[in-house]
């Protein structure tokens, strides 16, 4: 990573961006063409490593992407703001990236992996057993090979910028 000072070392710390952000983009290649997918997703932690659940379609491009090689890239973000900075102005965002492997879920895992999704996004006591297209739901996982994160939120260079001549500049006045 080129700005040291952005990145986030501490595993705990990687895992809790992840934990923030709503999406996840499953980056895969095609023929030799880059393919990004933003998917809903649900997460474990298990021994240091990152697990990342998704469902997708039966068919599709990116079914036919994963069948051919089950390596991918994920990347998730949370942005925060743009700001004015001493030296211009900068996104205030964190973020986590990784590389690992697909693999897909059948029976009890299959709605483990549901469930994780379930629970990201606030509905832990969803009764996934009874919902009708449980049996044409691809569920899968991405073994997270190693995560790393980046943050902007804490640099020391942020200026407050509340006078005529930036509230101009920002469009506000």
């Amino acid at each position: 990573m080129r700005r040291k000072d952005r990145e986030v070392k501490d595993f705990v710390e990687i895992v809790g961006i992840l934990a923030r952000c709503e999406m996840v983009t499953v980056s895969m290649v095609d023929d030799g063409v880059p393919y990004a997918v933003p998917v809903s997703f649900g997460y474990r932690v298990e021994a240091g490593r990152v697990y990342i659940y998704f469902h997708a379609a039966r068919a599709g491009r990116m079914m036919a992407c994963l069948k051919k090689d089950a390596r991918v890239f994920v990347e998730a973000h949370v942005f925060k703001k743009v700001e004015p900075t001493a030296y211009g102005i900068t996104a205030r965002y964190e973020s986590v990236m990784g590389a690992g492997v697909v693999r897909s879920l059948e029976g009890d895992e299959k709605v483990a992996g549901l469930r994780r999704l379930c629970v990201k996004y606030g509905y832990p006591n969803y009764p996934i057993g009874r919902c009708k297209g449980l049996e044409n739901a691809y569920v899968y996982e991405i073994a997270i090979d190693e995560m790393t994160g980046k943050s902007s939120l804490n640099e020391e260079n942020a200026m407050d910028c509340d006078d005529d001549a930036h509230r101009a500049w920002r469009g506000e006045g």
